[in-house]
């Protein structure tokens, strides 16, 4: 049997890893280092060592954004954990059951919305939740609850709830089709064995089905919170990078935005703007870290 050389190997991971590593690893090395330094007078770089972090963190004009930021990007976070992910186990465990009828083609429409651009999302929820000229009130007006429509997207109160129902509805195509998978992939022989056993198709469910697929499960969990704490095209396609009203949609990337490249009567700032990215970066490696030591660990004893 041939063997496969050193030499080989970097042979064919050569292009990938300088791909990788012009494309990815060295602008985030670059952001990362830019945090460090600020400029002085004549616009040169000096190091400055933390009072980037220390100017977003705690000054007064800075950090009462940054924590806004933060708070709005958890309830963001927490949102779609609630409903996305729930809702995509139930429907990945109907389409998991035999002989339903036009399986395929309700998946295909649930899947849809992840395909399309987000700017598009977002467009056509502000005309169907416009109060002027949108649909969203004649359509509740059908189903008789025309007097619960208000301008959500218009609300303090309302406006993040309302673009996190959106984010929702496109993506929850994403864990319905990774559990979907996982469910089809728990052998037929033990669910046959529990049925000769007498459990019944809930029980076989919950003891059986949904502990084979934890793993996938707190998979889902880790992609939904790095993507939800990377977001910003849906807030930007929606609400503008000010993330209206009042900064009540501002979440982490869209403070990013404005800080580096500026907006409307805000100067950018690149070195300010880095250290917030540092901070995104800390974040999300904070709690993929607490998911692979605390989480990871104990989900491979149910692993197929």
């Amino acid at each position: 049997m041939n063997t496969v050389r050193r030499w080989q190997l970097l042979l064919f991971l050569a292009p990938a890893l300088i791909i990788y590593g012009v494309f990815s690893a060295l602008p985030l090395a670059q952001t990362l280092g830019q945090g460090f330094f600020t400029a002085d007078d004549s616009g040169k770089a000096v190091y400055a060592g933390l009072q980037n972090f220390r100017t977003v963190l705690l000054d007064p004009d800075w950090s009462a954004g940054f924590w806004n930021a933060m708070i709005n990007n958890a309830r963001f976070f927490c949102l779609h954990m609630l409903l996305q992910n729930p809702i995509g186990l139930l429907l990945a465990t109907l389409f998991s059951l035999k002989g339903l009828r036009g399986a395929r083609t309700y998946r295909t429409l649930i899947f849809l919305p992840t395909l399309l651009s987000v700017v598009i999302i977002g467009f056509i929820w502000q005309l169907i939740l416009s109060p002027l000229w949108g649909v969203g009130e004649k359509l509740m007006g059908f189903a008789g609850l025309s007097d619960f429509f208000a301008p959500w997207l218009g609300q303090e109160e309302t406006a993040l709830t309302a673009i996190s129902m959106v984010s929702v509805w496109q993506y929850i195509g994403m864990p319905m089709m990774l559990i979907y998978a996982a469910l089809l992939a728990v052998p037929e022989e033990i669910v046959e064995a529990a049925h000769v056993e007498g459990a019944g198709a809930m029980r076989i469910f919950w003891q059986v089905k949904l502990p084979l697929i934890y793993p996938t499960l707190g998979l889902v969990t880790i992609l939904t919170f790095v993507a939800n704490f990377n977001a910003f095209d849906l807030i930007y396609s929606i609400k503008g990078a000010l993330a209206g009203p009042n900064y009540s949609t501002d979440i982490l990337g869209t403070l990013f935005y404005r800080t580096f490249f500026g907006y409307q009567a805000q100067v950018g700032n690149a070195y300010l703007g880095s250290a917030v990215a540092t901070l995104m970066f800390l974040v999300i490696l904070a709690g993929v870290g607490v998911y692979f030591v605390g989480v990871q660990r104990r989900l491979t004893r149910f692993a197929l």
